[in-house]
């Protein structure tokens, strides 16, 4: 539609109305590309609380593992940290003989950690892109083993590590762990969604073969959920402490399996046993530090496509 202007000959064009009445207001939540959005003094309120409440535990635990067993069991329990830390510190890792088993520990979490992330990136690549016989049924059926109670198996598995010669060794504790239905599962399920099949059959075109493909094309890509099931892995191994009890003696324990040691007495040194535990936990925490940047950014790349 055009209209002619007295002071304008030129015609003036009119823009149509828009579809449904009155134009369209911008709304205040609509974000732009690279824009980010700004908490409120709630959000920052309710930040604060729920990170006071994850560090209090850590906190208390610095507090009576720098204290006597006295002052920790007080009517009124000290607030702030004592001088009597790194004896405490000290004792713990004579009583408990700490030093072999963090290395033990280091040994076992990190081979359960690597082997599950090299079988568990394999399965779920195989069960996500590829095409085979009983796939369902099969994929089935791992995913029915995580209704089973661990403690089910228990008997059985004690006695096929005694039958293999294992007993009281770590091989007993790792190689039963060395793959994970959770994890076939978790990487299954990123696979399917993150990895195109026209990667797989562009690589195929260029005459890349099946190792080819999964070292150049599918590891790449799963790097993201490998980083974070290798964090849990490596956490859940490091913190068992069930089946390593029952397969390990006291002259070669994992650091768990130390540390309960220290609460075996009939009267335990509560000050002791909360320097052992902070000692079990400073690698996680070095472990969250070092690679939580890390994780987090192969989580963020993951999420992005284009």
């Amino acid at each position: 539609m055009t209209l002619t202007s007295p002071t304008h000959p030129a015609p003036v064009k009119l823009a149509p109305a828009p579809q449904g009445g009155a134009p369209r207001r911008p709304s205040r939540f609509r974000m732009g590309a690279g824009q980010q959005l700004k908490g409120g003094p709630f959000a920052y309120i309710a930040l604060a609380v729920v990170g006071f409440g994850s560090l209090l535990p850590l906190y208390w635990t610095l507090v009576a593992a720098s204290r006597t067993q006295d002052e920790v069991l007080a009517a009124t329990p000290p607030f702030l940290p004592g001088g009597k830390l790194l004896e405490n510190l000290q004792t713990a890792w004579e009583q408990a003989n700490l030093g072999t088993a963090i290395l033990n520990s280091v040994i076992v979490s990190s081979s359960i950690t690597l082997a599950t992330l090299f079988f568990c990136t394999l399965a779920g690549y195989a069960f996500a892109k590829m095409r085979f016989r009983g796939r369902g049924w099969l994929m089935t059926a791992v995913i029915a083993t995580l209704t089973i109670p661990p403690q089910l198996s228990v008997v059985p598995l004690f006695m096929m590590m005694s039958g293999l010669g294992w007993g009281g060794q770590l091989e007993s504790v790792i190689f039963p762990t060395l793959v994970s239905a959770f994890g076939v599962f978790f990487m299954r399920q990123y696979l399917i969604e993150a990895l195109p099949y026209e990667l797989i059959e562009a690589a195929k075109i260029d005459g890349a073969n099946n190792l080819r493909i999964v070292v150049s094309v599918v590891l790449p890509v799963a790097r993201p959920a490998m980083m974070v099931l290798g964090m849990l892995t490596f956490v859940q191994a490091w913190n068992d402490f069930f089946w390593p009890y029952l397969a390990l003696n006291q002259q070669n324990p994992t650091l768990q399996v130390a540390l309960g040691q220290l609460s075996a007495s009939y009267t335990p040194d509560q000050s002791i046993v909360m320097a052992g535990a902070l000692i079990s936990t400073l690698p996680l925490l070095v472990v969250f530090v070092v690679f939580g940047k890390k994780i987090v950014g192969g989580i963020m790349s993951g999420a992005v496509k284009g």
